[in-house]
């Protein structure tokens, strides 16, 4: 078996930022062959390293390249796994059961791309949970984005009526009959394993992930006496229209830079 981390196939992507290089890459996570894309700068210098973390399930919420290209064009090397089972990977996507190590075997890899001791870290939507739990089992994390996150698998249950089937399928059953398998998804009662700053951001009105969770998680890194931010929305959703998107982007990427 490979090392967790390890590169097994490297290939050139398209870009859509003439400044910025695309690579799609298999590496090896737990047995497993999973792909990811790589964006980072086509000008020389000594980058920040970023994992990105992508929301969503299966071909819901994929990474998208343009999405990945902006990180990078405000001088990050970013690393975006598509996790288990998705794109042609091997296995299969578990929202944040097993797969979580998809997001944590790939720092090792993302280190070594860009030749840094530590990684920032930004997860959306189900990526808050990946890179919640990313924070918690490594001690080599700078800092920690989480937009819209999930931080509470139960919670997410009750509030998604829309997604309660296929989370039973995944799972292997609602919160009644298996809440010991939801609460190993959820990082929230873990959080005093967190070592790096937090930036909690989210929007009020987010019907796809309510913002309880993100109150829910300040609250309990706050009890925990660690350092966190918050950036909360009045009036926007899931998705923040493309200005304040671009801006958002780029505010969090300063915020990053000063850690």
């Amino acid at each position: 078996m490979k090392d967790n981390g390890s590169i097994e196939f490297i290939r050139s992507y398209p870009s859509p930022n003439p400044a910025v290089q695309l690579q799609e890459i298999v590496y090896w996570s737990q047995g497993y062959r999973v792909k990811g894309l790589l964006a980072k700068p086509k000008a020389e210098g000594k980058y920040r390293a970023l994992l990105y973390l992508r929301g969503g399930l299966q071909s819901i919420g994929m990474v998208r390249p343009s999405r990945i290209a902006q990180f990078a064009s405000h001088g990050f090397i970013v690393f975006a796994p598509y996790y288990r089972g998705n794109r042609g990977g091997e296995g299969r996507d578990e929202f944040a059961g097993d797969d979580r190590r998809d997001a944590i075997n790939s720092v090792e890899l993302l280190k070594q791309i860009a030749n840094v001791n530590d990684v920032h870290l930004f997860g959306f939507s189900r990526g808050g949970l990946m890179a919640l739990w990313t924070a918690i089992l490594r001690n080599d994390i700078k800092s920690v984005v989480t937009w819209a996150g999930v931080s509470n698998v139960t919670s997410m249950y009750m509030e998604r009526v829309d997604m309660r089937r296929t989370l039973k399928r995944i799972i292997g059953g609602s919160p009644n009959k298996e809440q010991e398998k939801y609460d190993e998804r959820t990082p929230l009662f873990k959080v005093n394993m967190i070592n790096a700053p937090v930036l909690i951001i989210h929007g009020t009105e987010d019907d796809n992930v309510s913002i309880n969770q993100s109150y829910e998680l300040e609250q309990k890194l706050m009890e925990e006496k660690k350092q966190v931010e918050t950036w909360y929305a009045s009036g926007l959703t899931h998705h923040y229209p493309p200005e304040v998107n671009r801006k958002t982007v780029k505010a969090l990427c300063e915020w990053m830079k000063t850690i």
